[in-house]
């Protein structure tokens, strides 16, 4: 217990020093706000999504802010939700988190990103106070296959292989996001390269929902981190999250460095997301 009381400390400190690099707005009028008075509002939610740029540091000392906050308030109703695992990575992840393998097999075995040290915070604060995390997304090898070979492809995976997708066939959502997407590929996607995308949606949509829909997870708040294209404008994931069951509520906060917030107006802002963060380099 007091080396995780350590590692709460040290997570504590360097977040400290990197708070003032970023700041908290309401999308709605563009207000700076403090991240525990967005955490109250977020946390009437039965799902929050952060979108987040992966390779910007100042992105995940903001998400992990936010996670401290959200628990103030919902405690241990909070359980967090990660893109950066997956679906058949679960046991693994849940053995960490159980204590009953180190580190180093979390990250092997569990197959995390290159750059876990960025995701370890949240992790280590999810196992200190024993919260769930949920390995959200589909495992790659199969989002590759529907990419080379299309959606027909997954029908032809084994029964176990099966249970770690949503259910076949998947929704992808065409529409908006359809057209975010192709403009994002300058036109150029394929329908295969969009149906891969639309399975890490479906999958991260799935894995909230199964968990959501747990007869003692009705009251939890899922806090799901996910790369920004998969919940702005709560299209992607959270669209398909909707899709599964309409009633949910549905919340999100987007990160933005701040030469691509400075170039986006006030109409473009409010229509990605509830909050934006902005970080300063």
């Amino acid at each position: 217990m007091f080396k995780y009381i350590l590692l709460s400390l040290s997570f504590t400190s360097a977040i400290a020093a990197s708070a003032q690099k970023f700041t908290v707005y309401t999308a709605a009028g563009m207000k700076p706000i403090s991240i525990d008075s967005a955490a109250l509002s977020l946390s009437t939610a039965n799902a929050v999504f952060f979108g987040e740029q992966h390779n910007d540091s100042l992105t995940h000392v903001a998400e992990y802010e936010l996670l401290q906050a959200l628990y103030k308030i919902r405690q241990q109703e909070l359980v967090l939700s990660l893109e950066m695992f997956e679906t058949d990575c679960q046991l693994v992840l849940d053995e960490y988190l159980a204590g009953f393998i180190n580190e180093d097999k979390l990250k092997t075995d569990g197959r995390a990103w290159n750059n876990y040290t960025d995701y370890r915070p949240m992790v280590e604060f999810a196992k200190l106070n024993r919260l769930p995390v949920i390995a959200a997304n589909a495992p790659r090898r199969y989002v590759n296959l529907v990419s080379r070979r299309g959606m027909a492809s997954l029908d032809s995976l084994s029964k176990e292989a099966k249970g770690w997708l949503p259910p076949l066939p998947y929704d992808t959502l065409a529409g908006a996001y359809h057209e975010k997407f192709m403009d994002l590929m300058g036109g150029h996607g394929s329908s295969n390269i969009y149906y891969s995308q639309s399975l890490w949606d479906a999958s991260m949509s799935y894995s909230i929902y199964r968990f959501l829909k747990g007869k003692k997870n009705k009251r939890k708040l899922v806090y799901h981190v996910c790369g920004s294209f998969h919940s702005d404008g709560k299209l992607g994931t959270a669209a398909q999250l909707l899709k599964r069951k309409s009633s949910l509520v549905i919340k999100n906060i987007t990160a933005l460095p701040s030469d691509m917030y400075e170039k986006m107006t006030k109409e473009e802002l409010a229509a990605i997301a509830d909050f934006i963060i902005v970080t300063t380099p």
